[in-house]
């Protein structure tokens, strides 16, 4: 176990690494992970989305939208556990705070030129800390859905290109993800 009073001791830290002091705020002056004090911060209107695939051949996304996969409703289902996933992002991310979720979309589009689909998450709240891990996780959850409900039609599906396309509200500002 270091010692926090020996500096030698001491593990690497934010600061230490040549990232910005104060950059990583999960992280204690030991450099141990926290969870991050928000009870000073006002609450604000915040909203994020996320968008990510999920590819597979064409005959797995015939068989889906016709409606014939043997586990039933794949897009239904998957679009539920994403919603279900943004209100459980606290239980499955550590330092993640929970909050309280005033809107949870998910929209699951099928691409014939992937072949696949693609997901995107809207997650919209009024606290103190925005939603980028809610609509992350819907959108990975979702995406995990439709592997686990077609995975008897093909093995081969990718999961992949999650990533946070916007977010406004909160201290830092807005985002928005260059193309």
């Amino acid at each position: 176990m270091p010692d926090p009073l020996d500096p030698k001791s001491v593990p690497e830290t934010s600061t230490q690494s040549g990232l910005q002091a104060g950059s990583l705020s999960h992280l204690d002056v030991t450099g141990e992970a926290q969870m991050v004090d928000v009870s000073a911060k006002p609450q604000t209107v915040r909203r994020a989305i996320a968008t990510g695939y999920i590819r597979m051949s064409a005959a797995t996304l015939a068989t889906i939208e016709a409606g014939n996969a043997p586990k039933g409703d794949v897009l239904g289902t998957a679009r539920l556990a994403g919603i279900m996933a943004a209100k459980q992002t606290s239980h499955l991310i550590p330092l993640c705070h929970p909050l309280p979720l005033q809107k949870i979309t998910v929209h699951i589009t099928p691409d014939l030129d992937l072949p696949g689909y693609w997901i995107e998450a809207e997650v919209k709240t009024k606290s103190e800390t925005g939603v980028e891990m809610e609509a992350l996780t819907a959108v990975s959850v979702a995406a995990l859905t439709l592997y686990d409900m077609a995975k008897a039609l093909e093995k081969t599906m990718e999961v992949g290109g999650i990533h946070l396309v916007r977010k406004t509200g909160g201290n830092s500002g807005d985002y928005r993800c260059s193309p």
